[in-house]
């Protein structure tokens, strides 16, 4: 059955179906990337406890586990409004292109969901309860896990970007090379891109609680612990990204070159393109305002070449173009937060060779609220990325509008209402929990007395009992006794 036509929608119904998607998808990717470097920094810690047997990394560990916890159940839930979504508000994509999403889909639960099924109770619940291997077996396998996941998913979402290995049959995509599908044009660096942002966007985070940790006195030898491994993350993958990032254009330029146009704001194909610093590009009138660039710096860096050329948005017909206003500044964001990234990471590597990594206030004070910086250069990149795509859900396969189910506005606008009040009770909660756990830090493990009964769960959630019920902590406010941090640092 052929897609019904973009005119049978009504207009109104479609753009609350993509603002839905969006605030449901915007919402869940700050989950899995988080949990992505979550789990293999905790998987990190208790190797580096195994081969040490220094207590501290294990104790850093557990209250990790415990935010990566909470964060997980969050992804899960927000993960599962998505899958709902093709059917209700996206259902012609579905039929469109479900024959190869479908399955990658599939093979993500099939390995990854499975694994961590496995091991996740293992690494809850587990602690002095298994042998000590087999809980730093398990704490790896997640991680493991969590990559595998985006592996599947970010090959589902490059296929959108760049379709292979398929065929068209009646206006419907049919699988044809399965290696080509999943090892499309734009995975490999697509799939690098994403794996060292979410590294990037713990390092930052666990930088910047270390660093709270080190003003407010408290947790001193785990707030060192988490200073090194966050700069020494931060140095490393920053330029990594520049690089990979480098790559992701070139991909982009060949394969979209209509995206490449509007993230640069080039108009003119025919003359070399400059490098846009600041520009409001209208696109009314096909120019930018008050540009400002450096000539032909563009032009070197896409083409490796300054007098090199690569179609400007003029080369496309209008209703081929994507909006050009959200891509072109949601990639200087992403770019920005990037190269900020290395500042830090440069910045505290220097004051870590001269010995003064925990002691310089005027680094960690700012640095105890750049926390948040990772995920809004997540969202940036994906807003580049996803909106950059438009006019086509599936590249020169099916557009966006051809896309939605012929569903009402009215029942859209109620779904999406009802979206955003479930969203803010639940995950407010949930990342208020995440507060509550971090402002308490890590506490070391205090022994059941004789009398305490045997076989009871280790809860992965108890360090935050008693801040949760507003009951006293023992030692609150004493240097590294496990009071609050003033400020909380998430």
């Amino acid at each position: 059955m052929d897609p019904a036509p973009a005119s049978s929608l009504l207009d109104y119904g479609l753009l609350l179906a993509r603002i839905q998607f969006a605030f449901t998808v915007s919402f869940h990717i700050i989950f899995p990337a988080f949990t992505i470097g979550v789990s293999a920094f905790v998987a990190t810690l208790l190797l580096r406890w195994q081969w040490t047997g220094r207590e501290h990394y294990r104790v850093l560990a557990r209250m990790w586990t415990k935010v990566f916890a909470v964060s997980f159940a969050m992804g899960v839930v927000s993960g599962i409004v998505l899958s709902y979504q093709f059917g209700t508000n996206w259902s012609r994509f579905s039929v469109v292109v479900g024959n190869v999403i479908g399955p990658l889909i599939g093979y993500e639960v099939l390995t990854a969901f499975f694994l961590e099924a496995t091991f996740l109770g293992i690494l809850l619940f587990g602690w002095n309860r298994v042998p000590a291997w087999l809980h730093v077996f398990a704490a790896c396998a997640v991680a493991v896990g969590t990559s595998i996941s985006m592996f599947w998913i970010l090959s589902a979402n490059s296929w959108m970007h760049t379709p292979a290995g398929h065929e068209i049959r009646d206006g419907i995509a049919y699988p044809v090379e399965w290696f080509d599908i999943v090892f499309n044009p734009s995975f490999p660096t697509r799939f690098a891109h994403m794996g060292i942002a979410a590294y990037l966007t713990v390092s930052l985070v666990v930088l910047a609680i270390g660093a709270r940790y080190l003003l407010a006195r408290v947790h001193e030898t785990e707030a060192k612990t988490m200073m090194r491994m966050g700069a020494g993350m931060l140095i490393a993958l920053a330029p990594l990204q520049i690089f990979v990032g480098d790559l992701s254009g070139l991909v982009t330029a060949k394969h979209q070159p209509a995206k490449l146009a509007a993230m640069e704001a080039h108009w003119d194909g025919s003359k070399p393109a400059d490098l846009i610093l600041f520009a409001w590009p209208d696109a009314k009138a096909e120019k930018n305002h008050f540009e400002i660039g450096i000539p032909k710096a563009g032009s070197l860096i896409i083409t490796h070449d300054p007098d090199g050329l690569f179609p400007g948005l003029k080369d496309f017909p209008r209703d081929q173009r994507p909006p050009i206003w959200p891509v072109f500044w949601s990639f200087r964001v992403m770019v920005a937060v990037g190269l900020a990234m290395l500042a830090i990471g440069v910045a505290a590597c220097w004051l870590w060779w001269r010995g003064k990594l925990f002691e310089a206030r005027w680094f960690l004070t700012p640095v105890g609220y750049a926390w948040p910086l990772g995920f809004v250069g997540i969202l940036a990149g994906w807003f580049t990325t996803e909106i950059g795509r438009q006019p086509w859900v599936a590249y020169g396969i099916l557009r966006t509008a051809d896309a939605a189910s012929p569903v009402s506005a009215a029942a859209v606008a109620v779904s999406l209402l009802l979206f955003f009040g479930v969203y803010t009770v639940v995950f407010g909660v949930g990342i208020w929990y995440v507060r509550r756990l971090v402002a308490k830090g890590p506490q070391p493990e205090v022994q059941k007395p004789p009398s305490a009964p045997h076989g009871l769960p280790n809860r992965p959630l108890s360090t935050a009992d008693e801040a949760v019920h507003g009951g006293p902590i023992p030692g609150a406010g004493a240097p590294g006794q496990g009071g609050p941090v003033p400020g909380e640092p998430l």
